[in-house]
C-alpha cells in the first residue's frame, strides 16, 4: 500500500513538471508588452512633467498591418497632447492721404493731425494669429514657439476635446524661438519629453500641428530625420534644428516633433521653402534645448547664459596645416575679451579650444551653444592646442552681458517710442558735456513729429526713471520699455543740466 502511495506521488510529480516544460514552450512564443503607468518628475515648484515610458518602439511588427497599427498608436498617444494656439494683437491703423508723403502746403500755418500723432481717419483693428503648442504638464504648462505668442494682447488654446481656454504667457526667449504658456485647467494629456540627444538620422519622426488654420487642427505628418545640428539657417540666435522631411506648414509652429516612442523630440519651428509651402525641409528645436528653456522661464521668468569672451572661427584644413594640427578640427580664438571669463582663466589669442569638459568640439556653433547652455558661475573644462601641445584650463563661466540692441529692434523701439536711447558711453558724456556717471541711458535722438518731442523730450537727456522704476542699466530700461505697446502711458524722470524734469506722453 504505501508503495502504491509512493508510486501515485511520483506520477503527479512529473506531471506537474511536464505541465510547467510544456508551458513554457507554448509562452516562449508570445511576447507581451505592459502598459507603462504614468508618473510625474518635477523639474520645479510649479511644472511636473509626465515621465511615462511608452513601449511602441518594441512592438514586433510580422505583417503589414502590424507595421500600420505601431504608426496608429504613436499618433493616438501624442495627438491628445496638441493644442491649436490662437492670438489677437489690437493695432491703431491710419489712412494715410497720398499728400501725406509730400506734406501738406498748410502745415506751415495749423498743426496737422499727421504730426500731431492723431489720425481723423484712425480706426483699431484686431490682428490674429494662429499656431501649435504642446501639452508638457497636467495643470496646463505648453511649449509652443516665441513668434506664435510674440507682443499677442490676447491668448486662447483649443484643446483635443474642443475645450477653449485662454492662456497666459509665462515666459519668451526669441534668441531660441521658444515660449511657455499655461492655460488654467486640470487633468490635460501631458506628452512626455524625450531625449534629442539620442535621435540619429534616418529615424522615422512625426509632426503634428494645425496646418493652414484650424479647420486642419492636428494634422499628423510623418518622415524622417534629415539631419541634425543645423545652423546657420538664420531663424534664431542659437541654432541647432532638428531637419526633418515631415510636411510642415503655416500654422504647424509650436507643435511637437515625435519619435517612434510617441516622445516629444522637438518643436516644429520654420520650414525652408522657395514658393511658401511644403518642399521637404523643416526644422524644429531640440527637445533638450526646449526643456532648459522652459525650466529657466519658468523657474526666474527669464533666460541666463553663459560667456566665455572670446571671439572663435571654424579651423579649416589651412588653418589646420598653419597651427601642425592634424587634422581641421576645434574652434580657433580671436580676440580675448578684457575682464572677461577667458582672460581670467588663461585662455590666449591663437588658442585652438579642442574639447570641452572632455567632449570634442567640431565647430564654432556647438561650441558656442554649449557655453551659452552652460549656466553662469559653472566651472568648465578646456582643452587647447597652444604652441603644438596639448594645455588643459579651467574656466569659471559669467553672465552674457548687457548686449546691445540689433538695428532692427532698435528702429522697432525708437518708431514705438518716437526718440533713440543708448547705453552712457564717454563718448556720448562728451558729446552732450554730461558726467560720466550722470546715469545709465541717453537719448540719442528724438522725432520732432512725435509725442516725445512735444512733451520736451531732447537729446542728451538722462534717463534716470522710467514708469516710476530707476534705471540702473541699459539693458533694465529696455526691459521696462519693451513691454510697453502704442497708446500705453510713458512716464519719465529726466536728468537736464543738474536739474530733474518729469515728462509723461502716450507712445
Amino acid at each position: 500500500m504505501q508503495n502504491k502511495m509512493k508510486k501515485n506521488k511520483l506520477t503527479y510529480f512529473f506531471l506537474i513538471l511536464a505541465g510547467v516544460a510544456i508551458g513554457g514552450l507554448v509562452f516562449s512564443n508570445l511576447e507581451f508588452t505592459f502598459p507603462a503607468k504614468e508618473s510625474q518628475v518635477a523639474i520645479s515648484n510649479q511644472v511636473n512633467l509626465a515621465s511615462a515610458a511608452n513601449t511602441f518602439q518594441d512592438k514586433p511588427i510580422r505583417t503589414l498591418r502590424d507595421f500600420n497599427e505601431a504608426f496608429v498608436e504613436i499618433a493616438e498617444s501624442a495627438t491628445p497632447s496638441v493644442v491649436t494656439i490662437f492670438t489677437e494683437k489690437t493695432v491703431n491703423r491710419r489712412f494715410i492721404s497720398p499728400f501725406d508723403f509730400f506734406g501738406s502746403p498748410f502745415d506751415d500755418f495749423f498743426e496737422s493731425p499727421r504730426r500731431r500723432g492723431d489720425s481723423p481717419n484712425g480706426r483699431k483693428e484686431v490682428l490674429r494669429g494662429l499656431g501649435s503648442g504642446v501639452i508638457v504638464s497636467k495643470d496646463g504648462y505648453i511649449l509652443t514657439n516665441s513668434h506664435v505668442v510674440d507682443n499677442a494682447d490676447t491668448i486662447y488654446i483649443r484643446t483635443h476635446d474642443n475645450r477653449k481656454l485662454q492662456a497666459k504667457v509665462i515666459g519668451t526667449d526669441p534668441k531660441t524661438d521658444i515660449a511657455v504658456i499655461k492655460a488654467e485647467a486640470k487633468d490635460l494629456k501631458p506628452i512626455t519629453i524625450g531625449n534629442s540627444d539620442d535621435l540619429r538620422v534616418g529615424e522615422w519622426v512625426i509632426a503634428i500641428g494645425s496646418p493652414l488654420g484650424e479647420k486642419l487642427a492636428r494634422t499628423v505628418t510623418q518622415g524622417i530625420v534629415s539631419a541634425k545640428g543645423r545652423a546657420n539657417v538664420g531663424l534664431a540666435d542659437y541654432e541647432d534644428f532638428i531637419q526633418t522631411d515631415a510636411a510642415i506648414n503655416p500654422g504647424n509652429s509650436g507643435g511637437p516633433l515625435v519619435n517612434i516612442n510617441g516622445e516629444l523630440v522637438g518643436i516644429n519651428t520654420a520650414i525652408a521653402s522657395r514658393t511658401g509651402g511644403f518642399q521637404g525641409i523643416g526644422f524644429a528645436v531640440p527637445s533638450n534645448m526646449a526643456r532648459q528653456i522652459m525650466q529657466s522661464l519658468v523657474r526666474t521668468g527669464k533666460v541666463t547664459r553663459g560667456w566665455l569672451g572670446v571671439t572663435i572661427q571654424d579651423v579649416d584644413e589651412n588653418i589646420a596645416k598653419g597651427l601642425k594640427l592634424d587634422k581641421a578640427e576645434g574652434v580657433l580664438v580671436g580676440t580675448v575679451v578684457e575682464n572677461s571669463p577667458a582672460k581670467a582663466g588663461g585662455v590666449k589669442t591663437g588658442d585652438v579650444i579642442v574639447e570641452i569638459d572632455g567632449k570634442k568640439v567640431r565647430d564654432t556653433i556647438e561650441l558656442r551653444n554649449t557655453i551659452a547652455r552652460t549656466a553662469p558661475g559653472k566651472t568648465v573644462r578646456l582643452t587647447l592646442w597652444r604652441n603644438g601641445s596639448l594645455k588643459k584650463l579651467a574656466v569659471k563661466l559669467d553672465e552674457i552681458p548687457d548686449q546691445p540692441v540689433a538695428a532692427e529692434q532698435q528702429q522697432e523701439m525708437s518708431d514705438l517710442l518716437g526718440f533713440k536711447t543708448a547705453p552712457m558711453t564717454s563718448e556720448l558724456a562728451s558729446r552732450y558735456r554730461l558726467q560720466a556717471d550722470a546715469g545709465k541711458v541717453v537719448v540719442t535722438d528724438v522725432d520732432p513729429s512725435d509725442n516725445a518731442y512735444r512733451a520736451g523730450l531732447r537729446p542728451g537727456d538722462v534717463i534716470k526713471a522710467a514708469n516710476r522704476n530707476n534705471i540702473t542699466s541699459y539693458k533694465q530700461f529696455l526691459s521696462i520699455v519693451g513691454k510697453m505697446k502704442e497708446g500705453d502711458l510713458l512716464f519719465l524722470l529726466i536728468s537736464r543740466g543738474g536739474s530733474n524734469v518729469y515728462f509723461a506722453f502716450n507712445l
